[in-house]
């Protein structure tokens, strides 16, 4: 059969189960952490057997730009879609960036689906549905729903219905763990049952934003996920696991969170209303995080010269980089006609809001301030549960790898 084309890139339809998975906010220090308490001996076989290594996910490092880059093995400047949540240039309008007439490409999926292959598009959160399911023959060979509302699928809408039955438990809580693992076990059900052979599974955050690596929240999580990686190589299936991004502890030795208040700090000083700022990790499930990232977008209202706003704000302290929209596009390949005036990354131990008014902390219920976005959650773990042929252990030597390579190393690399 002939292979999938996009973006520059040759896909290889599946010869058996392929099961992609996008770790929400499995950042490197959690594999490390897990290993080293014995709770993945799946991964820690991956290690000997298959193929592990680290890879850098794209900017900013927020769930939709990540998940769509993965999906379409492309940069955000290919795809369009460069955060969670936006500020439309020509409108004013604030918008999530769920639409699917925002995306600029055709996905992995939907190629996959077109030509015949059985594709199933699971989520934990229902935002990012639409978009995955762009171009999906809903109701043919392909299935798209989410653990969100998993009590309202229909075949028409998602190509299935009595999910809960499916998975054998009610839709999970939205803030829990379960959600994540809910999704893994409707992809095992699929797969048991024969009706999915490309399978892109993405999970929720939840767990990451509320505790720290070594805690045992996190190792009980990460133990059933691999438990569940387990399963699919019981059922003989190529599994490949990535993050959308990292995290780190955002908060102050006291345990306060280390906030910088950017659009009231540049309104104080250059003038009320100079600066809107948009935080693009925003999505409608903010509990955990207060909306609150490494990565915000600044526009210029009126007054300051982009000049005297970069200078102002590379003079703050937690600041890790101050660029125009031109040098933001060039180094985190965004596309150019959705990007601010500015750009601002806050450093490892820093995030960046609006104004006070505009997050609420109150849902960290005195847990530490856990969060993403910036640089230092580019990091993420990159695993095969196979070994790679000699062409991608050549191309995984030569540099380095990017998340969004996860689909063409696992339809493509795998030794056989």
């Amino acid at each position: 059969m002939r292979p999938v084309e996009l973006n520059g890139r040759s896909y290889r339809l599946p010869a058996r189960p392929s099961v992609v998975i996008c770790a929400d906010g499995f950042d490197p220090a959690y594999l490390d952490a897990g290993l080293a308490a014995g709770v993945l001996p799946m991964i820690a076989r991956w290690r000997e057997s298959g193929f592990c290594t680290i890879a850098d996910a794209a900017m900013p490092t927020f769930t939709n730009p990540n998940n769509m880059s993965i999906v379409t093995g492309a940069p955000p400047s290919v795809h369009g879609i460069s955060g969670n949540f936006a500020l439309d240039r020509d409108s004013g309008a604030e918008i999530m960036m769920t639409d699917p007439d925002m995306l600029r490409s055709d996905t992995i999926l939907a190629l996959m689906s077109q030509a015949g292959v059985p594709v199933a598009a699971i989520t934990a959160k229902d935002k990012l549905r639409a978009m995955l399911g762009r171009g999906l023959r809903i109701g043919d060979n392909a299935t798209c729903f989410s653990s969100e509302r998993a009590d309202r699928c229909t075949p028409a809408e998602h190509g299935i219905e009595n999910v809960e039955a499916l998975v054998g438990r009610p839709r999970p809580d939205m803030y829990s763990a379960d959600l994540s693992l809910f999704v893994l076990d409707a992809g095992i059900r699929l797969v048991e049952e024969g009706r999915a052979q490309l399978l892109y599974l993405s999970l929720s955050d939840y767990v990451q934003h509320g505790h720290a690596p070594d805690e045992p929240q996190a190792l009980a999580f990460h133990h059933a996920l691999d438990r569940r990686l387990a399963r699919f190589a019981e059922l003989d299936a190529v599994v490949a696991v990535t993050a959308d991004h990292g995290m780190n502890d955002k908060a102050l030795g006291d345990g306060r969170p280390h906030v910088l208040y950017l659009e009231e700090i540049l309104n104080v000083h250059f003038g009320a209303g100079a600066v809107r700022v948009i935080c693009p990790i925003t999505d409608p499930f903010v509990r955990h995080h207060g909306a609150l990232g490494s990565f915000v977008r600044v526009y210029r209202q009126k007054g300051a010269s982009l000049a005297a706003l970069v200078d102002a704000v590379r003079a703050l302290p937690g600041i890790d980089r101050v660029l125009t929209r031109e040098e933001a596009c060039a180094a985190f390949e965004l596309p150019h006609e959705r990007e601010a005036d500015l750009v601002v990354t806050g450093d490892r131990n820093t995030v960046i809001g609006a104004t006070a008014a505009e997050h609420d902390l109150a849902g960290l219920a005195g847990h530490r301030l856990r969060s993403h976005g910036g640089c230092f959650e580019q990091r993420v773990p990159f695993l095969l549960s196979e070994p790679l042929n000699a062409d991608y252990r050549e191309i995984a030597e030569s540099r380095t790898l990017r998340n969004f390579d996860i689909f063409e190393f696992a339809l493509n690399g795998v030794v056989p």
